[in-house]
């Protein structure tokens, strides 16, 4: 099942998510230490929807930002 979009072509992207330790400077400790570097992978948020593509009815997974700026037209 492929997650990417139909309109626009968004599909999974990278990051990393950081854990900290300690308490911070600012607050009178001796500052934040990061304790673990996970990779993650964000998802796009798709629907699947039923729109007019050429005059037919298709059914498309579609981001919720193509939805939303209306580029595409729902049946």
């Amino acid at each position: 099942m492929s997650r990417v979009c139909d309109i626009c072509g968004k599909g999974k992207t990278v990051g990393g998510h950081i854990t900290r330790r300690g308490l911070a400077k600012k607050k009178g400790g001796i500052g934040m230490h990061v304790v673990k570097n996970v990779k993650r992978t964000f998802s796009p948020n798709l629907q699947g929807v039923r729109a007019l593509v050429d005059g037919r009815v298709q059914r498309l997974k579609v981001c919720t930002a193509c939805i939303r700026s209306n580029k595409i037209v729902k049946a």
